[in-house]
Parts: C-alpha cells; sequence; structure tokens
C-alpha cells in the first residue's frame, strides 16, 4: 500500500516553499522519523495485531480527538471491527488511553490478555493509540501555524489528578506527589528478556542506551516501532536553534501534569530545572493542585509557554490562534513554535506508554 511520504504535509496543506515547511526541513530528523513511525505501524504484517485492525482503531483514535482529515485518512484503509470480545476490549482500551490514560491500571492489560492479546500486540497497540495522540496534536498545531484552527481558547487548562496509591502493584513505596527526584518505574507486562533479542537487535539497543531499562525493552517487544519513536524523541529534544532546551522540557513537564504523569514529570521538571536555573518556577508549576490553573504566578513568556501546552494536551485539544499571537509577542518564531508543538505532542505519546504499561516507584535510598 503506497502511502505519502509526508501525511502531516498533507493532511495540514503545507505550501513546500512556505516558512512552516522551511521550519519542519530545519527539523528534518523529527519530520523524517514522526512518518517513520507511522510507516512501521501501518505497513507491519503482524498476526498480533493485523493491519485491519490498526486502521479501524487509529479511525476512532484520530475521530475522539476530533482530528477529521486524519480520521477520514485512517477510515479510507479500515475495516470494521466486529463484536468480538478481542475487539471491544481493545476499543475500550484505547478510549481510556485516549481520555484518561491515568485511569490506566495493571488489570486492564490482564482484560486484553484474557482477550486473546499477546505481549507483543499489547505494546503494539499502546504504541498506536499514544502515537495517534500525538499526531492529532501535531497535525492541530501545524494547522494553526497556518491559521486554520480556532481564533478564540477555552477556559484555562488545569492541572490533572493523578495517582494517589500509597503502593504499587508489586508492593513498592508509590509517589503521591509530583517531584524533581529520580524515580525508578516497573512494567506491568515482562520486558523482553535480552538473552531473546539477536545481535543485531540488541546492537539497536545498545545505541539507543535502552538494553538496561525495563521500558525500553518492553517497547522492544516491536523493536522498529521503537527505534524510529527514539529518533522521533531525538529529532524534537536534541536539536540546536529554534526553542530553548530547557523550555522543551518545561512543555514536557507541562503535558505530563494535564495528564497525571509523575515519572514522566519527574524527569523533564528535573532538566529543565537545570537547563533553565528557574527551580522555583519549575516547582511552582509541580505543586498546583488537580484543579488549579497551571500557568499561575509564572513570567509572562513562561505562562504562555504553559498554557498553550496544556491547552494542546487536553482531549480534543483547545490550542488557539490567540496563544499563537502572544507567544510570538514573547519571542517565539515559526521554528521555536514548531519546537514547542512537537515537545507538546510528544509528550502525549509518552505520557500515555507510560501510564499505561507500568508505573513509578520511589527507590529504596529515597524512601
Amino acid at each position: 500500500m503506497t502511502q505519502p511520504n509526508d501525511l502531516l504535509a498533507a493532511l495540514a496543506d503545507i505550501a513546500p516553499d512556505s516558512e512552516l515547511a522551511q521550519a519542519r526541513q530545519t527539523r528534518d530528523a523529527a519530520t523524517r522519523h514522526a512518518q517513520g513511525s507511522y510507516d512501521v505501524l501501518f505497513s507491519q504484517a503482524d498476526e498480533d495485531f493485523p493491519l485491519a485492525e490498526r486502521f479501524a482503531i487509529a479511525a476512532h483514535v484520530a475521530e475522539w480527538h476530533a482530528q477529521a482529515g486524519l480520521q477520514a485518512h485512517y477510515r479510507q484503509q479500515a475495516e470494521p471491527l466486529s463484536d468480538s470480545t478481542r475487539h471491544q476490549v481493545a476499543l475500550a482500551f484505547a478510549k481510556r488511553l485516549t481520555f484518561a490514560p491515568v485511569e490506566a491500571k495493571q488489570e486492564h492489560l490482564t482484560e486484553l490478555q484474557q482477550a486473546g492479546w499477546s505481549a507483543r500486540g499489547i505494546v503494539t497497540l499502546s504504541q498506536l493509540i499514544a502515537f495517534i495522540s500525538f499526531q492529532s496534536r501535531l497535525l492541530a498545531g501545524l494547522l494553526l501555524l497556518q491559521g486554520q484552527q480556532p481564533t478564540s481558547e477555552g477556559p484555562a487548562v488545569v492541572a490533572g489528578r493523578w495517582h494517589d496509591a500509597p503502593q504499587t502493584a508489586s508492593g513498592k513505596t508509590a509517589l503521591t506527589a509530583f517531584t524533581q527526584h529520580a524515580l525508578g518505574w516497573e512494567p506491568w507486562l515482562a520486558a523482553k528478556p535480552l538473552t531473546e533479542f539477536t545481535p543485531e537487535e540488541h546492537a539497536t539497543l545498545a545505541r539507543f542506551g535502552h538494553t538496561d531499562s525495563d521500558y525500553f525493552r518492553l517497547l522492544a517487544r516491536n523493536l522498529p516501532l521503537l527505534e524510529q519513536r527514539t529518533l522521533t524523541d531525538k529529532g524534537i529534544f536534541y536539536t540546536a536553534g529554534g526553542l530553548p532546551r530547557a523550555e522543551r522540557e518545561l512543555a514536557a513537564a507541562v503535558v505530563s501534569k494535564v495528564n497525571g504523569c509523575i515519572f514522566c514529570a519527574s524527569v523533564h521538571a528535573r532538566k529543565a530545572s537545570q537547563l533553565s536555573k528557574e527551580d522555583a518556577a519549575v516547582q511552582k508549576l509541580l505543586n498546583v493542585s488537580p484543579g488549579a490553573v497551571l500557568s499561575h504566578g509564572q513570567s509572562p513568556r513562561w505562562a504562555a509557554v504553559i498554557g498553550f501546552s496544556a491547552s494542546l494536551s487536553v482531549t480534543p485539544q483547545q490550542a488557539s490562534l490567540n496563544q499563537i499571537t502572544v507567544l510570538r509577542e514573547q519571542g517565539l518564531d515559526t521554528l521555536a513554535l514548531l519546537d514547542l508543538i512537537q515537545s507538546s505532542a510528544f509528550f502525549a505519546w509518552a505520557n500515555r506508554l507510560m501510564l499505561t504499561l507500568g508505573e513509578p516507584f520511589l527507590p529504596t535510598s529515597q524512601g
């Protein structure tokens, strides 16, 4: 099946000689590997998760994100899902992960397994739902940069809720508040043992520093997809110019507050603090209570960054042209705005994997 070389450019109707096209070319790695992730997801011949099911579920997820063009693209290639337990459990899983990923529990993975989903299929299903969550927000941002989205935004986005159980499923000390401390994370599905990787696969894991991580060895049950996702991540966060790295990390922390992902927030808030030297401002963000406005008390620039990132992170997204105008007034050009959109959108992907496949814990040394 032939796919566009750049699906998002086609759906957003980006003119090849436009300023936005030039910015995306500057971020070539992010652009190529976001498309590469799509290519892997929708080309694998896979008995664990056949293509017909993938397109059908993707169409539902795009619809829930209110992205009509993306929904139509997937629907054109989908077949109706049956009323089988396998499909109904998968759709319920997809809807939860789309709208309320913080509600994910280990028992939901067990339900998938009991309905016939393999470990590899569950990983790919989770990746697909999370990827469409990323892709939908990235498309919304690209449309915004071309003046094709609402002028006025909804009410200011507030902090989401998060897990408050004192222990993890395995009995480790769990987190009940956001923190900048380093945390552990344990999977609810078994990570793939290193002994089961071929030498070539092991080399791929080692190239990205993933061999000692349960999280990445779990995602490596679909290694080609993990490879493209990792390269997308690096293309978004580890590139020169544009939005300062500290503010890309700030965006990641904001999205994690919206979604209730304590682990991701701990990593990226800590990086934002280290790079910006604004520890108090970052901690103020982390301390926002559920239901309170995330940007309260921040500097004008950070309030604009936080407000936009948060608005892009709810489902369906609520970011607006007014917010783009304010960000430009704060000094963000098109490349910086693209960086902010991509950083925020990527953590719609990252949070959903972290929250649905396992949970964080407090290492013994910090207990």
